[in-house]
């Protein structure tokens, strides 16, 4: 009989984004995941390695095929051994040997241990790195809102592209319901009580991914394209438009420390495939970038996702590459819910942590606090306000309030004649640079006592005992601390300047007052400083001073305390800390 023909192997399906690139098989649901698949987080058993010494001694002591099966390094020889065993020893002698041979393998296991040379056991380390993955691109669906939405065939068009998956990432299902078709699954994004955790990086087995918004259709040989663009060149994330709407190249200045981000118009910057951006504007975008790089971030696949890419990117100085090609978009595209997009986008930099937003014309959009909101932090203790400890600077919505109503004090009390100047810590800005020290949370002001029944909101305050709102919703009381008076930006808010009368100590010429909080500058000093009073730029005004300024600080804090700057309280945090090199402002 001839021998039969040898079947060829069957090779894999070729993907179409590169010609020598096999096929991404399905993706698996997170609860399908086997302890032993290569996406579980448990790490593998792995065999110890087996001295010379059990290696020769294998033939000898393995005799059956259970031990063969338990002593995986031997099994080549120990099913040898175990058919001449069986046919050469007495059924009588076969439960001793066996026996004997256990106990020789056991002390032939401990010897082994104990060999000049033994290698130790590889250690079992659990990698926290988002696997490469295999060959393709995952496609993201992220981006869509309400009953309008265009997910079941933004999810066909992708998933017909052979070697893409879909996925459809939400915290709570696309409604309504939306029947996805083969190659596509859902991916929840929101915790349940009865569910693990959501691990979005574990559905993802691709190298690379793809955040499409609602209503594209994919292109031939786009994605394709993008991927090369991404692999040979140095951009992090490579965008291309989705829609006739083509996306802001522009660039981006992340500023933690002080709440801030500044963009500006980008100049166009070409790597002979398209524009180099440091962030992208609201305009419908495909975002392209590598598995383990989005996985990498903190927030992911946070919405809206080009403003989420961009804020980390700037913040890990990525760079974003936005080609001239673009997606098509369905005939009848998903209405936009500006409402919606607009809450997302202000929870998003409230995440991040975002204040102030600096456009590229110059306008300022605030996501902080106001007039009818209560302030960015709470309660002070220690001289240290809780974001100073995160590294971070006073919030510039909390430093515009407190400009305020450090205008409106000091016109308030210029207007009514009291003698007053400029105390402490805002004396220090003042002198420094004309204005709030970054990381100040308040305005401190002192004031001749006798001068309080001058101006009609502390004498109000002061006969009364109860605060007194003006008609510009600044809020005049007495502290309860001790012997002062505090001003707040509103009822709501209470960001303030504290004002501190002070009174000559009788048979001295010395200032003081009958409230002292501990504060290293909290010391009586000669009037002298205040006779007459000086001038200094503050906020936007023309301030009064004591008539040496670099005296009085100097006597409050020591010598150098203008050119050193320092946190209110170095024994918890030094401004070193968050500055390293850099000049302090």
């Amino acid at each position: 009989m001839a021998p039969a023909a040898a079947t060829p192997p069957r090779s894999p399906p070729v993907s179409p984004l590169s010609p020598d690139v096999p096929a991404v098989p399905a993706v698996p649901s997170l609860s399908s995941l086997s302890p032993l698949s290569p996406l579980s987080p448990r790490c593998p058993r792995r065999p110890l390695p087996v001295p010379p010494l059990m290696r020769g001694a294998a033939a000898i002591v393995t005799c059956s095929s259970a031990l063969s099966a338990s002593q995986r390094p031997f099994s080549a020889s120990n099913r040898a051994h175990s058919c001449w065993m069986k046919c050469r020893m007495p059924g009588r002698l076969r439960p001793a040997a066996l026996a004997a041979a256990i106990a020789l393998n056991l002390l032939l296991l401990l010897f082994s241990r104990f060999l000049p040379g033994a290698p130790p056991p590889p250690p079992c380390r659990r990698s926290r790195r988002v696997p490469d993955g295999v060959p393709g691109v995952t496609v993201i669906l992220l981006e869509f809102d309400g009953p309008e939405h265009d997910v079941a065939a933004t999810a066909r068009s992708f998933a017909a592209l052979p070697g893409v998956a879909v996925l459809v990432a939400s915290e709570t299902p696309p409604y309504p319901p939306a029947p996805l078709p083969a190659g596509a699954a859902a991916l929840p994004l929101r915790p349940e009580p009865h569910l693990p955790p959501p691990r979005p990086e574990l559905a993802v087995r691709t190298r690379h991914v793809a955040l499409v918004p609602d209503g594209a259709r994919a292109a031939p040989g786009l994605l394709r394209r993008m991927r090369d663009a991404l692999e040979t060149g140095t951009a992090k994330v490579v965008a291309a438009a989705a829609g006739q709407r083509r996306p802001r190249c522009l660039e981006l200045e992340l500023d933690v420390k002080a709440w801030t981000a500044r963009y500006s118009y980008a100049e166009r910057r070409s790597d002979r495939r398209g524009e180099l951006c440091g962030a992208l504007d609201d305009a419908p975008a495909v975002l392209l970038l590598r598995t383990r790089d989005l996985f990498s971030l903190p927030f992911p696949l946070a919405r809206p996702a080009a403003a989420s890419l961009s804020l980390q990117a700037a913040a890990r100085g990525w760079r974003l590459l936005l080609l001239p090609a673009s997606f098509p978009a369905a005939p009848v595209p998903p209405p936009r819910r500006r409402g919606a997009e607009e809450s997302r986008r202000r929870a998003l930099l409230e995440r991040f942590g975002v204040k102030l937003e600096v456009l590229p014309d110059g306008g300022r959009r605030w996501h902080g606090c106001g007039k009818e909101t209560a302030r960015c932090f709470g309660t002070v203790r220690a001289q240290s306000p809780e974001y100073l400890l995160a590294g971070r600077w006073t919030p510039p919505c909390c430093l515009r309030a407190l400009r305020a109503t450090a205008r409106h004090v000091l016109a308030q009390l210029e207007a009514a004649g009291v003698r007053h100047w400029l105390e402490g810590g805002s004396l220090l800005g003042a002198v420094r640079h004309g204005d709030i020290v970054p990381w100040d949370y308040d305005v401190d002001v002192g004031l001749y006592r006798d001068d309080v029944p001058k101006c009609r909101w502390l004498a109000a305050v002061a006969a009364s005992g109860r605060p007194l709102e003006d008609p510009d919703g600044f809020l005049w009381e007495k502290a309860a601390e001790g012997e002062f008076y505090r001003v707040h930006f509103s009822r709501a808010n209470r960001l303030h300047v504290d004002l501190w009368p002070f009174y000559v100590r009788p048979g001295a010429a010395v200032m003081t007052k009958d409230t002292w909080l501990g504060h290293r500058q909290d010391v009586e000093f000669p009037e002298r400083f205040l006779v007459p009073l000086g001038a200094v730029p503050f906020v936007g005004v023309v301030a009064k001073a004591p008539n040496d300024p670099r005296a009085f600080l100097e006597f409050k804090f020591g010598p150098g305390a203008i050119e050193n700057p320092e946190y209110p309280n170095p024994e918890v945090r030094r401004l070193a800390q968050d500055l390293g090199n850099k000049t302090a402002p």
